[in-house]
């Protein structure tokens, strides 16, 4: 009975809610005599045979003039007669979702409307209140946290996306059958129908298989011996899992597999609970992948950047890179978290569900939370050594030194090959050798050498480049095991499917991730939430509300990068328009672009590592081997208690005139209450919470 009414419970709050106010939406179609205000539609038919739908939409009847409304992205200036106007709208299939704005004398109002088939009028518009664009990320979340079983969460949360797309149609079993049904053959197919997620889910495969390839052939083994040189306590194994964890700053994906796989058994003999292990994989790969001058990061940020710049009408020629690097300073919760991590490891305290679960590890030896609660719960592949494997740390560390130096060579080759096809686009007629591409960079701008490798690594293909990598480490992997006779072939493939079977878990929550951020897409979720509360007015409080945004959206989606998409062209237009609205002087106004600019991107950082559905968070879990909401859980905390301070730092800093003296004083006192933070509210091991 427990179970059902957990089962239940989401089915029937959504029932509740969705219901009601679909019944509302349908009596303002329906009935147009009631309809008061611009916000409302009135009226859709299909007009002849066609796709373009005649749309009218009512108002007061004192309503004359042009309106200008938004059609999915498109401006359109409608005109109003006696509070009707008229317009045809192209549309691809029945159920397409259209987002329509328009301004109003209260500035922007939201709303998404939904084609459904009626016998009499061809195609009505059912209205869905945007606000219900927020219930699928909601619903996941929520159960995630409270049932701490992920997978049917985010199945829950998709299917109620579906649902509330499709126009909310409680009056038919078909339509919540169908619903179900599209969860598979739309969302999650087209999640898998993605070629960057597709290259995520090979690299991790093979990655997997390499591990435990180097596993069994006793290299992991022989690095965890050598490694124990280095990390002969817990503060020294964690301390070494954190220097790890700059050094691979290239790319997020392979510094969480490669780090976790690879300290996991280190700290593990050292009684460091995986939860631990798990946050200073994720904490370390993300922050240290969005503020390094080269990583896969870097082509993405750069490229919202540019467009967000292209708003502008600047005088001075600013170029991306330029502007990026001048907004490192405010990059306070990147900084912030490397830093909080460290004093961590150096006062061997901590607080909250973290400091239970390293009780746990030290007392018990049960490093994984799941051993402790059901015995019978599998846990991962046995990956030790086969009998008679020669433990060589380098059977281990050359397959790993190939990822990493194959996946910089391969940034290197596609950003050269990117490069290379611009220029011949601007010099048609000329003949360009690949080795020419580096002097020939600064006819596309790219001056200084920091620069121009920065545009190499920003026009590269990370996901060629992992995949190349990943594939060679496998390569050499069986190689070694197979030249020394540690194992036949046959053996080496075994084991090799054997660790792509150990990444499956994860990539299914990573595919089901993929699929709710379609439909926070569809339903226009971060348009909601950053329409919510954009409408900030103070220039010296506009950080703040950057990062309490940026924050929220990449919680809800599960993505820093699509927040990074979504907030960039709104937040660098506004915060340089607002700025000069208030007077402010140049220097000012620019210091409070570049505080923007950093606080998209650091504050993405946080929502990511809140979310348990962010793909980084689940792929750190995995590389971990611990538990993914316990993961989250615990986590959470420590990244709460850096993000506020960040929020504060945020504000302070261009309110005390910004630029870098203040940013190193705001992080140096920042870092000074962390210290007595953990000092006066954290605990070790040895002490009770």
């Amino acid at each position: 009975m427990q179970l059902l009414s957990r089962i239940t419970f989401p089915f029937i709050f959504l029932f509740f809610f969705s219901s009601t106010y679909a019944q509302t939406d349908k009596s303002l179609v329906q009935v147009t005599s009631k309809i008061e205000s611009l916000e409302q539609l009135a009226l859709a038919q299909l007009q002849n045979e066609s796709k373009a739908i005649g749309l009218v939409l009512a108002a007061p009847q004192n309503t004359n003039g042009i309106f200008n409304l938004s059609i999915n992205g498109e401006d359109q200036d409608v005109l109003f007669v006696n509070g009707f106007a008229e317009f045809e709208l192209e549309v691809d299939h029945q159920g397409e979702l259209v987002f329509i704005t328009h301004q109003t004398s209260k500035g922007k109002a939201h709303k998404l409307y939904h084609y459904s088939k009626n016998d009499r009028t061809g195609y009505r518009l059912i209205r869905i209140p945007l606000w219900l664009s927020i219930l699928p990320p909601l619903i996941a979340i929520l159960l995630a946290l409270v049932f701490k079983e992920v997978i049917i969460s985010l199945f829950v949360g998709i299917w109620s996306g579906a649902f509330i797309a499709g126009g909310l149609k409680f009056g038919s079993f078909f339509f919540w059958f169908k619903s179900l049904f599209d969860t598979i053959s739309k969302y999650i197919v087209n999640a898998l129908n993605d070629s960057g997620h597709i290259s995520v889910i090979v690299f991790s495969l093979l990655i997997g298989g390499m591990v435990a390839i180097i596993s069994k052939n006793g290299g992991m083994t022989g690095v965890v011996q050598h490694l124990s040189k280095y990390a002969k306590t817990p503060k020294s194994t964690q301390f070494v899992t954190w220097l790890l964890g700059i050094a691979i700053f290239f790319d997020d994906y392979a510094n969480t597999l490669i780090v976790g796989n690879t300290m996991r058994s280190v700290t593990d003999k050292f009684r460091i609970s995986r939860e631990k292990l798990a946050y200073i994989v994720d904490s370390t790969a993300a922050p240290v992948a969005a503020i390094a001058f080269i990583t896969t990061w870097i082509g993405a940020e750069l490229g919202y950047i540019d467009d967000g710049l292209g708003l502008l009408a600047l005088d001075e020629n600013l170029s991306a890179y330029g502007v990026f690097l001048k907004s490192l300073k405010y990059s306070f919760y990147p900084i912030l978290t490397l830093s909080f991590i460290l004093l961590l490891i150096k006062s061997g305290k901590d607080y909250g569900p973290m400091h239970k679960a390293e009780q746990r590890a030290f007392k018990t030896g049960q490093v994984s939370p799941a051993k402790t609660k059901n015995d019978d719960e599998p846990d991962m592949e046995d990956l030790s050594p086969v009998k008679g494997a020669t433990i060589k740390w380098y059977n281990a560390a050359i397959p790993i030194f190939v990822v990493i130096a194959t996946t910089i060579i391969g940034l290197l080759y596609t950003g050269i090959s990117s490069i290379y096809a611009e220029l011949i686009e601007t010099k048609p007629n000329t003949l360009l050798g690949l080795s020419s591409v580096w002097g020939q960079m600064d006819e596309l701008g790219y001056n200084g050498f920091f620069n121009k490798l920065g545009g190499l690594i920003g026009s590269s293909d990370s996901y060629v480049a992992l995949l190349w990598a990943s594939g060679l480490g496998v390569i050499m992997a069986i190689a070694l095991t197979v030249s020394q006779r540690i194992m036949n072939l046959f053996d080496s493939m075994h084991w090799m499917t054997t660790g792509f079977k150990t990444m499956l878990p994860a990539i299914i929550i990573l595919t089901l991730a993929w699929s709710l951020a379609l439909t926070t897409s569809e339903l226009h979720t971060a348009d909601f939430i950053s329409s919510s509360l954009q409408n900030a007015v103070n220039p010296y409080v506009l950080p703040m509300i950057v990062f309490v945004l940026a924050a929220l959206i990449a919680f809800s989606t599960g993505s820093s990068w699509s927040t990074m998409a979504i907030l960039y062209p709104i937040v660098i237009p506004t915060s340089y328009t607002i700025s000069q609205a208030n007077g402010l002087a140049p220097d000012i106004t620019m210091e409070l672009l570049f505080n923007c600019i950093a606080t998209v991107l650091g504050a993405s950082v946080l929502g990511d590592h809140c979310s348990p559905i962010s793909d980084t968070t689940i792929l750190s879990s995995l590389a971990s081997d611990c538990n993914h909401i316990d993961h989250v859980r615990t986590q959470m905390p420590y990244a709460l208690t850096v993000g506020l301070i960040s929020l504060l730092c945020c504000g302070l800093s261009t309110f005390l005139g910004g630029g870098i003296l203040i940013s190193i004083v705001l992080m140096g006192i920042s870092i000074l209450a962390f210290y007595f933070l953990i000092k006066f509210i954290g605990s070790t091991v040895n002490e009770k919470s």
